[in-house]
């Protein structure tokens, strides 16, 4: 995600560098056939054009609307699930206690595995949102998946990670391992029925969290919105050279350049915000929200080695 005020020019250019060749050539195809060659039947009324940009405008901002609010909603919910990992490593550590001096260390051991386990979850949602199918890729592609997983697999057993690789969907394996070891854990005694509820009360939410994830992934905003949109700009970057010509004169090349760049940046805008976890420009952060929820889990671990933001981050979409 783009984090700065300001937006470089050549971001915008670099997706948009072919429609604006496209109109800038039609625009000047459009002074030469009416002022060079001198055939005036190639102009448009004025009021034609103005009441398609008005028109467009609308649309596009009805559309743009929408995208944000899937957008939003991405954010919103995993902002959440910074809160929730958060309350999650805190219950763990105060809801898991050993009825015996003697399984101190067992607990520990216990507490750190559930709260590693809640960081490679988030990690796995991360990836998984951003491709379906990173995960089931052929086996001669292991190493370079174990190179490019090596976050999530510092944080679960090596006979987790073989099994997790192997899922359709990982990070519900994770929480499914999760529930087993608390299951495991109220059966010895070291969490009362009470708090075993409010426990797995919290996985409930983890699930809900990856649930309202996947249906913003797998719902794109209706098709006709992004289809139409992207044939109404077409039509109207057309039509527009024909109607400033006969007033304008060379004039009329810039100016057209002007307008279809803002009608061309809005559809763009649109087009890029509908769809939030793509590991895109303008996407939710979610690489940068992954570490700020494994540096706070390990923190409340007592560990000090919290993971280098800046440096994981660089050259990378946040």
């Amino acid at each position: 995600m783009l984090l700065s005020r300001n937006i470089k020019i050549n971001i915008l250019l670099f997706y948009l560098w072919r429609p604006l060749s496209y109109f800038f050539l039609l625009s000047i195809l459009a002074y030469v056939l009416h002022v060079e060659l001198g055939y005036e039947e190639f102009s448009i009324p004025f009021n034609a054009i103005a009441t398609l940009s008005t028109a467009l405008a609308i649309y596009l901002g009805f559309k743009n609307n929408h995208a944000y609010d899937r957008w939003w909603e991405g954010r919103q919910i995993w902002g959440l699930l910074v809160n929730y990992s958060r309350a999650w490593a805190r219950e763990v550590q105060t809801f898991i206690l050993a009825p015996d001096v003697k399984d101190t260390i067992e607990i520990w051991q216990l507490q750190k595995r559930l709260i590693y386990r809640q960081i490679a979850f988030v990690h796995a949602l991360r990836v998984f949102l951003r491709s379906h199918n990173d995960y089931n890729a052929p086996r001669d592609e292991m190493i370079e998946r174990h190179n490019k997983y090596a976050d999530i697999k510092d944080f679960i057993s090596h006979d987790e990670y073989k099994k997790f690789l192997d899922k359709e969907n990982p990070p519900n394996y994770l929480l499914k391992i999760q529930g087993d070891d608390l299951k495991r854990a109220y059966l010895k005694g070291y969490i009362s029925d009470y708090r075993f509820v409010q426990l797995s009360e919290t996985l409930t939410d983890f699930n809900n969290h990856q649930g309202k994830s996947e249906r913003i992934k797998n719902t794109p905003l209706p098709r006709a919105y992004s289809f139409f949109s992207r044939i109404f700009v077409l039509i109207h970057g057309t039509l527009l050279p024909f109607a400033f010509v006969s007033e304008l004169g060379w004039w009329n090349i810039p100016l057209s350049l002007v307008i279809n760049f803002v009608f061309l940046s809005l559809d763009f805008i649109g087009e890029r915000t509908e769809d939030p976890f793509e590991n895109r420009v303008g996407d939710v952060p979610l690489t940068a929200i992954s570490l700020t929820i494994e540096s706070n889990l390990k923190e409340m671990l007592g560990e000090t080695e919290l993971p280098n933001k800046d440096q994981k981050l660089e050259g990378a979409v946040l």
